[in-house]
């Protein structure tokens, strides 16, 4: 606790007049250009990946970057995601899985989760990846490639899970977002995209370079 409070001061300390200016911008309302849905984990930072100020990003983030179907659960997750999208009209919507993702150890493995009952039942909603994951992946025996597909197909999984909520049915039969499916290395750097052309996770750089970029296709 005490480093949460000596980070506060030195924040205080040393802001800039620009970050300021920024600040007093930001108390008048907020325009980000996306929302970004990402795991809770501590490794996870989505401002340091992408680079954005305060006020660029609206943010969800929950086990296994989880996206319950509209109706599954009442919590805050639809809020947000109805919010992003009808409120603050955001013209991109990013679920961005991350690599060695205990979420989804857990869900492959299905064990080891008697002591924390709340999440044993929220992984429900990534029961697809599971079902997926074990009826087309019987021939990949390294644990850790499987889990690697795990996180990739899960990501997948969560966006078909997005389009059942009614702001993002509405918005994308609009035209008005964009969905997209990530997945972050965090110990290389690296993310790579879901293409719709390529059916198939490739380097961000690549998906963004092609006429396809890293946009999930909505038919």
């Amino acid at each position: 606790m005490q480093q949460l409070v000596n980070g506060i001061r030195q924040f205080q300390n040393t802001i800039s007049e620009e970050q300021k200016a920024l600040f007093s911008r930001l108390s008048d309302g907020q325009q980000p250009g996306a929302l970004f849905i990402t795991c809770s984990d501590s490794r996870v930072c989505p401002n340091l990946l992408t680079q954005t100020q305060p006020g660029e990003l609206f943010v969800l983030r929950t086990a296994g970057n989880i996206v319950p179907p509209y109706g599954a659960v009442q919590g805050g997750e639809a809020a947000t995601i109805e919010y992003a999208v009808a409120a603050l009209k955001v013209p991109d919507i990013v679920v961005c899985g991350h690599a060695k993702c205990g979420a989804m150890d857990a869900l492959m493995k299905g064990e080891g989760l008697d002591q924390v009952p709340a999440v044993q039942a929220y992984l429900r909603h990534a029961e697809a990846t599971r079902r997926i994951m074990s009826e087309t992946s019987g021939e990949v025996d390294d644990p850790a490639r499987r889990l690697e597909l795990a996180i990739e197909q899960n990501v997948l999984v969560q966006l078909e899970n997005l389009r059942t909520h009614p702001a993002v049915a509405a918005a994308i039969a609009r035209g008005d977002v964009r969905l997209h499916g990530w997945v972050y290395h965090f110990h290389t750097g690296d993310v790579t995209a879901y293409s719709a052309g390529h059916k198939r996770f490739v380097p961000l750089a690549e998906a963004a370079s092609s006429a396809v970029a890293s946009e999930v296709a909505v038919n």
